[in-house]
């Protein structure tokens, strides 16, 4: 644990404790390249991701389908690509949306997909905490979590074979719907604990950098620290990520004092509650 906080406190001191604080100009980028080194994903090249992604995405809206609220789903897409464009991947097709279901849970798929549940909305408090949790789940597009898992979990001869996947342009392969079936199994099994900390670090930059409170991702892990342990509408979630209370503290220990600077800037808890209730 002090191992893991001494190096995203260094990635935090070597990053904003420069110029480049200023005015928002966060270095995403660098700050990547020092809290963890680049996977070697480029056996899948940007269309194979996002082909990758289409389909597990498909699996997450045919268990759970998008809320019909078509004014919330505005709202989020809209906060997520405006967080999307803080990012050092700002090129990809995005895709936000709420899933109809009373779960708290956040979902990433590859290839710029993100999902919030409408359970976990209904539990926040502001727009600063909903970007706060879309943009912990950007940071897992971003640092291409799930392609890693992936990778790790259906097996590097199947990672090989992906080139000549892609030449013949065969998605109905056994290797792919094999990485289908590992994207899939991560829903349930979840990113690895380092992965799930790693992009709390990116989401608190990416928060810094779109103008909102980087310590609203502190307060929403507070208060999922405050659900009763039983309620089920918290077991995948509590199944697939780490305590709250673990990457709170995990996560204070990296920011320190060094965007204090940025805790004035808004919350935005009338906006949202006007958004949530329709009246937006």
């Amino acid at each position: 644990m002090r191992k893991l906080t001494r190096t995203l406190a260094l990635a935090f001191g070597l990053l904003l404790g420069s110029g480049l604080a200023q005015a928002f100009n966060l270095d995403l980028g660098k700050l990547v390249d020092i809290a963890k080194q680049a996977s070697n994903m480029g056996e899948i090249d940007e269309e194979r991701e996002r082909s990758l992604g289409a389909d597990m995405a498909a699996q997450l809206l045919g268990a759970a389908p998008l809320l019909d609220n078509p004014g919330l789903q505005k709202y989020v897409n809209d906060l997520g690509q405006w967080l999307a464009l803080q990012t050092d991947r700002p090129g990809l097709q995005w895709r936000f949306g709420v899933l109809d279901t009373n779960d708290i849970n956040a979902f990433a798929a590859p290839g710029g997909y993100v999902f919030v549940t409408a359970g976990l909305i209904g539990r926040l408090q502001s727009e600063a905490e909903l970007a706060a949790v879309v943009a912990h789940e950007i940071g897992h597009v971003v640092r291409k979590h799930h392609l890693v898992a992936i990778q790790d979990q259906a097996g590097s001869n199947i990672m090989t074979n992906l080139m000549s996947i892609a030449a013949d342009q065969d998605e109905n392969s056994a290797e792919w719907n094999m990485l289908i079936d590992a994207g899939s199994d991560l829903y349930t099994k979840g990113l690895s604990r380092d992965d799930e900390l790693d992009a709390d670090l990116v989401g608190v930059v990416i928060l810094a950098r779109a103008g909102y409170d980087p310590y609203a991702l502190a307060s929403v892990l507070q208060r999922l620290g405050g659900v009763n342990p039983s309620d089920s509408t918290l077991a995948l979630m509590t199944k697939t990520h780490p305590a709250p209370d673990e990457r709170l503290l995990v996560l204070l220990a990296a920011m320190g004092d060094q965007l204090d600077s940025y805790a004035a800037q808004p919350q935005l808890e009338a906006r949202f509650r006007k958004q949530v209730a329709g009246e937006g």
